[in-house]
């Protein structure tokens, strides 16, 4: 595909890096020469110039692009270009903005008329995906498909896990009720066989049904993980108002801002006596311990900074803390963060990627698809066409690339967990694991 990104900043360098791996014809454009100059061991084209200048858009050949994302740090600018970028012959147009009404469903019809297909609003990506991890205290990072009838949970293994040191062709058959699709082990992402098992510190990845969650709970010794009703959050800059506004209900908050204009903007917003506003520098040990750190459920870490949040959610879990959040933007602390075994690591860089990664397989054939940052894997939903190839043969014998695995599949709005035996059908919802970028390669076996 031919991929114009229009700002080369923190999302659209980590765009245009993880893109021109993928063998797609990456251009990058930006204003200034010295963020360019980083790229020159990437296998993209650069531009010096202003994403929303006619002439700059000509030089790129815009009008020959199968995808356009702005995501400058102006949202003015994001927008303008992809209006022209589209009147120009752009196919597809995506933008990066900064304001949470323009992300609002009700306004999508107005920017998809304007010439903007989508546009990606990072702090509400975070916002859901903090909110969502606050659900199950026991598990690193969930995905839901089929309205969560069919979920991936990320586990880190303790010596309490019933599992461990098995091999999975003896752990797990046909009538398993959980699939293991990934194990990441240090820093190495396996995609496991049947003489694989799984070890200590492993952070697991599973594909399950919703009705066998608590199974699957007792099964890697997490059943006395306490479940998360009492939470603290550190910050309430954008990404942390966004998930204060998504947490559950039930939650009791405790939020400390140093900022009182903040604290104030939370107080408007949000309506709700559970949530207690603490005009405080959260850095303060003593402040989180005189709140009840200690006897706090979950730890949310969401400023600005991310040594700050790294070391607020080391120090939670030094008080017992089981369940701590972290948002971390820059990539090379985020694997740090997991080294240290932080617990949940929300990146936005990744979320944006992720979502970008739809408009690119935005096909009849590909339902959603997914980034795991902590995995680099792809979690991808495909439609399985008429005469395909994975309608053809079991999947034991479909032949998929090296780091794939199927781990579930929807047949006629019945989720189900797939084995070798399993015979995939036209019109199936097939949920596919894919490591290191093969997701596209896996494509071709559906349509």
């Amino acid at each position: 595909m031919n991929i114009i990104i229009a700002g080369a900043h923190e999302i659209g360098t980590h765009l245009a890096k993880l893109l021109s791996r993928l063998n797609h014809e990456v251009k990058l454009i930006d204003q200034d020469p010295d963020q360019l100059s980083r790229f020159g061991d990437y296998d993209l084209l650069t531009y010096c110039g202003y994403p929303s200048s006619i002439q700059t858009l000509k030089e790129v050949e815009v009008k020959n692009a199968d995808l356009f994302v702005a995501v400058t740090l102006d949202e003015d600018m994001n927008l303008n270009s992809c209006y022209m970028a589209k009147y120009m012959g752009a196919k597809k147009c995506v933008a990066k903005v900064n304001s949470s009404e323009y992300a609002d469903n009700e306004h999508k019809h107005m920017f998809k008329y304007l010439g903007v297909d989508s546009v990606i609003y990072p702090e509400q990506l975070a916002a859901k995906q903090i909110a969502s991890g606050l659900k199950l205290s026991w598990v690193r990072q969930k995905v839901d498909f089929e309205n969560s009838e069919l979920v991936l949970l990320g586990i880190k293994l303790r010596e309490e896990a019933r599992i461990l040191d098995t091999p999975l062709k003896d752990l797990c058959n046909a009538t398993t009720p959980y699939h293991v699709v990934a194990i990441k082990r240090g820093d190495e992402t396996i995609i496991p066989g049947g003489f694989d098992s799984l070890k200590k510190f492993d952070l697991a990845y599973f594909m399950t049904t919703k009705q066998y969650i608590p199974y699957l709970r007792k099964q890697v010794g997490k059943e006395h993980y306490v479940d998360v009703k009492k939470v603290m959050f550190l910050g309430a800059g954008d990404t942390g108002l966004r998930a204060l506004q998504e947490v559950p209900s039930y939650l009791d908050v405790t939020v400390f801002e140093k900022d009182v204009n903040r604290c104030n903007k939370v107080n408007d917003l949000i309506d709700n006596n559970r949530i207690l506003m603490i005009e405080s520098d959260g850095r303060d040990i003593q402040s989180l311990v005189d709140e009840g750190l200690a006897s706090t459920h979950a730890f949310v870490a969401c400023t600005g900074n991310a040594e700050t949040n790294i070391l607020a959610c080391l120090t939670a879990k030094k008080f017992g803390v089981r369940k701590t959040v972290a948002v971390i933007e820059n990539m090379d602390y985020a694997h740090m963060a997991v080294s240290l075994d932080i617990g949940t690591i929300v990146n936005k860089k990744a979320l944006a990627a992720s979502h970008i990664y739809q408009q690119l397989l935005d096909h009849g054939d590909v339902a959603d698809i997914r980034y795991l940052m902590t995995a680099d894997a792809d979690i991808a939903e495909f439609i399985a066409n008429e005469g395909s190839k994975v309608t053809k043969k079991p999947v034991a014998n479909l032949g998929l690339p090296k780091g794939c695995t199927i781990g579930g599949l929807v047949h006629d709005g019945k989720s189900e967990l797939v084995s070798g035996s399993t015979q995939i059908e036209a019109g199936d919802r097939v949920i596919v694991f894919c490591h290191n970028s093969q997701v596209y390669k896996v494509e071709g076996f559906f349509r």
